[in-house]
């Protein structure tokens, strides 16, 4: 049962899709213009970045579980504050404090998950952590709900009483820590072996690419398609969806296949959906807006959960707390870097073609990167399979 409380504190944190489409709503509260909004995603996971690394590496020493009831502690505090929030910078105060709590949790959460299972079958559970987490697409279409009745600052405030219950269930079912403390830390040549570099550089930027969508779509959804912020939560959840949808398949994929095709399958089709959002302009079929959301969606899903077994299976059994840390400290670190250029690139393109062009030109700009991460998979696991 604790790959279920791993999955449950997972879909807790993934829930902060929420926050996107209602980007547009706190921009007006706040005045400031779309790509200032940045800052609210930068402060949040560059934190979680940081601390999942490190929690999780802590966690090897000093306990899975401790860690991972600190966080959903933390997350409790972070929402009542980020939902109090009055100015712009009281908000992003608050933002660091749940990145802390995201990164205790995302740190802890694959080792658990996988802590009971032998070792043919970690591509399956990390499928199912996956997937709880790209279930956060639901939060959007609950969130447009909220906005137009409540306003934003429910947002924060709804997700209270979901932290308390998951810290309230995993007191009840996890007694002691089920977890062999490791015999020695995580080094500077763990982390720079081939097939670890080599997943953490995909990582990196198939998440943040996948971020022109997290950023710019809500903006593009509610304000250059006129939607409500109800049907543009409908619309932007695809794209978690289609990773909540794939991330399983690939799971048990990877652990019949290996974990390199599956990710480099990924990749493709990630790129394939952000190329089609990059020819979107105000007259696009919606239907194809929606194609692209989800295609992208899913490419990210099916290369994820391999890549995530690949960088866990490169460390040991008492290390796993900080091999899954480490996982999102690339992924995560990708989204900083994603979402800081991809805003610039829309930021100085909007003065020359507009808001729809500059929308368009960010996200094929994803796309080609992602094109050239898959190149790279492919070159870089034949040379890691040559050897030296």
């Amino acid at each position: 049962m604790i790959h279920w409380l791993a999955a449950a504190g997972a879909l807790l944190v993934s829930l902060d899709s929420m926050m996107n489409i209602a980007f547009p709503a706190i921009a007006a509260t706040f005045a400031v213009p779309p790509e200032r909004v940045r800052w609210v995603i930068i402060c949040y996971v560059l934190t979680y970045a940081i601390t999942a690394f490190a929690g999780g590496a802590a966690a090897d020493r000093i306990g899975h579980v401790a860690v991972f009831r600190a966080g959903l502690a933390l997350s409790a505090v972070a929402y009542v504050m980020g939902g109090l929030a009055g100015t712009y910078e009281w908000l992003l105060v608050a933002r660091v404090v749940q990145g802390f709590a995201g990164g205790f949790i995302y740190g802890t959460a694959p080792a658990l998950a996988t802590v009971d299972a032998p070792r043919g079958s970690h591509g399956r559970r990390l499928g199912f952590l996956n997937a709880a987490m790209g279930l956060g697409a639901l939060g959007p279409l609950a969130a447009g709900l909220l906005l137009e009745r409540f306003g934003w600052r429910l947002v924060f405030h709804v997700r209270v009483p979901l932290a308390l219950g998951v810290l309230a269930w995993s007191i009840t079912l996890v007694s002691s820590e089920p977890m062999e403390r490791a015999r020695r830390p995580v080094t500077l040549a763990d982390l720079t072996r081939a097939q670890v570099l080599l997943a953490s550089a995909l990582s990196f930027v198939a998440r943040g690419a996948i971020f022109a969508i997290w950023l710019l779509a809500p903006f593009y959804l509610v304000e250059a398609r006129g939607l409500s912020p109800a049907m543009g939560g409908v619309f932007f959840m695809l794209a978690p969806l289609g990773t909540a949808f794939a991330a399983p398949l690939s799971g048990r994929l990877a652990d019949r296949v290996g974990p390199w095709a599956p990710a480099v399958a990924g990749l493709v089709i990630e790129s394939a959906g952000l190329a089609l959002l990059g020819t979107a302009d105000g007259a696009t079929p919606l239907g194809l807006i929606a194609i692209g959301l989800f295609t992208a969606g899913w490419g990210v899903g099916f290369f994820e959960v391999p890549n995530m077994a690949a960088i866990m299976s490169a460390f040991s059994p008492t290390q796993q707390g900080a091999a899954g840390g480490l996982s999102f400290l690339a992924r995560t670190l990708g989204v900083v870097v994603g979402v800081a250029s991809l805003a610039e690139i829309f930021a100085v393109r909007r003065v020359t073609v507009g808001f729809l062009g500059a929308f368009a030109e960010a996200h094929m700009t994803a796309a080609m990167a992602v094109a050239v991460a898959a190149l790279l998979a492919l070159a870089g696991r034949r040379a890691i399979l040559r050897g030296p």
